[in-house]
């Protein structure tokens, strides 16, 4: 049977063509397959390469110790007493006795005011005193041994007595306050009189300063109220005095805040040998707040802040292998760069001091250093 060319051209062109499209979808899913393959290789080897991942760290043993929280303020040295000295007696200053810088002792004169006014009204009434006491002894032995006058002649004469001796005891106070004395064992600091000064009782004459113990004043922020107490323990330094470190106690504590620094007044009382620490000097104070006899306490650097707070990181031992495992940690009090752990940590652990920031849990790691 003869079979038409035109159908059998057509035929044949179908036929390359199904075979050309099973061509193509052969090679595609050889191209697909070998796709697939590669990227679970990749995953694979990633995978590979993180487990493989070890980080260097220094380490320390996490360990109870005593730990001293303290309060650290700029504070003033003050002179212990310091006392400006007045005139008790209106006159002219006729004599100086003292110069400034001078040690004193209580009583010693420091000037004196012209007394030729009063020293003749004192031994008026001196006169006057001993004619008093002559006469009421003469009526006391008339009118008790003889009876002879009236009682009160005799009560007259007695209270008379009395009067004249207290007169004369006030002029002859007075006539002592002429002269100006230090009430005070210290320094001459200042004198603010010369010979020819005319004063009235309640000038100043001079400034007396005892220097052998010292007051360092200093302000409290008020968040400390209810932990720095009388009597807590101190410790004073001066930068002036760098070889120098004094102890002392504080001896006051303010019973108000002040309204512009929001802080109130300490005071402590320290020896002062040799002088060597001036008033007005500046002090720095370290006041004892709080003291524990043990606590976890760890260097600040080791804790990582995160989103709700802290963290550090420990080493544990996984599978024969030294991992960093992270712990959620409640840090308190701090102290030159130490803090005190309330929870998080126990003895025993090691913990990452070094290298805690490229870590992540779960990380192995290497120790290079303990501390």
């Amino acid at each position: 049977m003869p079979i038409d060319r035109k159908w059998a051209r057509g035929a044949l062109a179908v036929l390359t063509a199904l075979a050309l499209a099973c061509t193509d979808g052969s090679a595609a899913d050889e191209r697909g397959a070998a796709g697939s393959g590669d990227s679970g290789g990749s995953t694979a080897a990633a995978a590979a390469a993180g487990s493989r991942r070890v980080i260097n760290v220094e380490v320390l043993t996490v360990a109870e110790r005593p730990f001293t929280e303290q309060v650290r303020l700029t504070g003033t040295a003050e002179a212990d007493i310091d006392v400006t000295v007045a005139a008790e007696e209106n006159g002219v200053i006729r004599e100086v006795l003292v110069e400034k810088g001078v040690s004193l002792s209580a009583g010693d004169a420091m000037a004196r005011i012209d007394d030729s006014v009063l020293r003749p009204q004192v031994e008026e009434a001196r006169a006057q005193a001993a004619l008093a006491r002559e006469t009421y002894e003469r009526r006391r032995r008339l009118w008790e041994e003889d009876r002879v006058g009236s009682e009160l002649a005799y009560l007259e004469a007695k209270y008379g007595a009395e009067r004249a001796e207290a007169t004369l005891r006030l002029l002859e106070e007075r006539l002592q306050r002429t002269t100006i004395r230090s009430p005070i064992n210290g320094i001459l600091e200042d004198r603010f009189v010369e010979i020819g000064t005319l004063v009235s009782a309640g000038a100043r004459v001079g400034r007396v300063v005892n220097v052998d113990r010292l007051q360092v004043v200093g302000g409290v922020p008020e968040r400390y109220a209810a932990d720095v107490r009388r009597g807590a323990p101190v410790r004073v330094t001066f930068a002036v005095l760098p070889d120098r470190v004094f102890e002392g106690r504080v001896s006051f504590v303010g019973a108000t805040v002040n309204a512009e620094n929001r802080t109130f007044l300490v005071e402590v009382t320290l020896p002062n040998p040799g002088r060597v620490v001036k008033p007005e000097m500046i002090a720095n104070v370290v006041v004892t707040r709080r003291a524990l006899e043990s606590a976890v306490v760890i260097p600040q650097e080791a804790l990582v802040r995160v989103e709700d707070g802290f963290v550090v990181f420990v080493i544990v031992e996984r599978e024969g292998a030294r991992v960093a495992e992270s712990r959620k940690v409640e840090p308190g009090a701090t102290q030159e760069n130490q803090v005190v752990i309330r929870s998080g940590l126990r003895p025993g652990d090691t913990l990452v001091v070094v290298g805690q920031l490229q870590l992540a849990s779960g990380d192995r790691v290497n120790i290079v250093a303990e501390r």
